[in-house]
């Protein structure tokens, strides 16, 4: 902005903000960092979020001795919802080294209001993906409202009271939290909530390297089976049935 002198310099509570804030982005060049944009949750409603979060990454351990689900130690680092200052955290991840801010602008898309971040302990696709959903079984996606509904709450915002001049009646409000994907820091690039998603759907880096190990095995196995089978006595067989082709065809000629 105009008159701002670059870079900001922050103190005392900002300082630690944008320092810790800092330290996450920054821990996201070896752990999925997902952005989360929320509204209208209680510290109930959070508390729950947390807690299914929490249930979701416990059924993925990547481990080549138990490929499916199994239940992790809970010595390992658990994945953490931090709900951010979104002006601090916004001047943090400016800041990153390498960055591509529009692509920062295009995962953000002129969204306004709270922001939270889901760090991971590492890249575990099937484990993301259990926390996509998780998340999605949560929060719901809300549906968008009717011209009717609308129409219903302009009418009764700009009605006149039945009494007037007698105080009315609170009415405590009924929160509807919504949760939505903004998007994600992997490895250092931005990816857009679609990308993430494909991500997701990825196999386990234990299960790739089962596969890289499975095709470079194959060539010398399929050598060692025609070795087998030729120590068995199928290529002398073969090979007398060829000289005795050779032996008739010969005659046949000669004839």
């Amino acid at each position: 902005m105009p008159g701002k002198r670059l870079p900001r310099v922050f103190k005392d509570k900002k300082a630690f903000q944008y320092n810790w804030y800092s330290r996450l982005l920054q821990a996201s060049s070896t752990a999925p960092l997902l952005i989360l944009h929320h509204h209208d949750f209680t510290a109930q409603r959070l508390k729950k979020l947390r807690l299914d979060i929490l249930t979701a990454s416990q059924k993925f351990k990547p481990s080549l001795a138990a490929p499916g689900p199994s239940i992790i130690p809970t010595n390992l680092v658990q994945p953490t919802l931090t709900v951010v200052r979104t002006s601090i955290f916004g001047a943090a991840l400016r800041d990153v080294p390498d960055i591509n801010l529009q692509e920062v602008e295009r995962m953000i898309n002129g969204q306004n209001g709270g922001f939270a971040v889901l760090s991971l302990a590492s890249l575990n696709p099937p484990q993301m993906a259990a926390i996509l959903r998780a998340m999605d079984r949560s929060v719901p996606s809300r549906p968008p409202k009717t011209e009717a509904e609308i129409k219903q709450e302009l009418e009764a915002k700009n009605a006149d009271p039945a009494q007037p001049g007698r105080r009315m009646k609170r009415v405590r409000q009924v929160r509807v939290p919504e949760l939505k994907l903004m998007g994600a820091l992997i490895e250092g690039r931005v990816f857009l909530p679609d990308n993430v998603k494909v991500v997701s759907n990825l196999p386990s880096l234990d299960t790739l390297r089962a596969q890289i190990v499975g095709l470079l095995s194959a060539p010398a196995s399929q050598l060692a089976a025609v070795l087998s089978e030729a120590s068995g006595g199928k290529l002398a067989r073969t090979l007398e049935g060829l000289k005795k082709s050779l032996e008739g065809s010969e005659k046949d000629s000669s004839a």
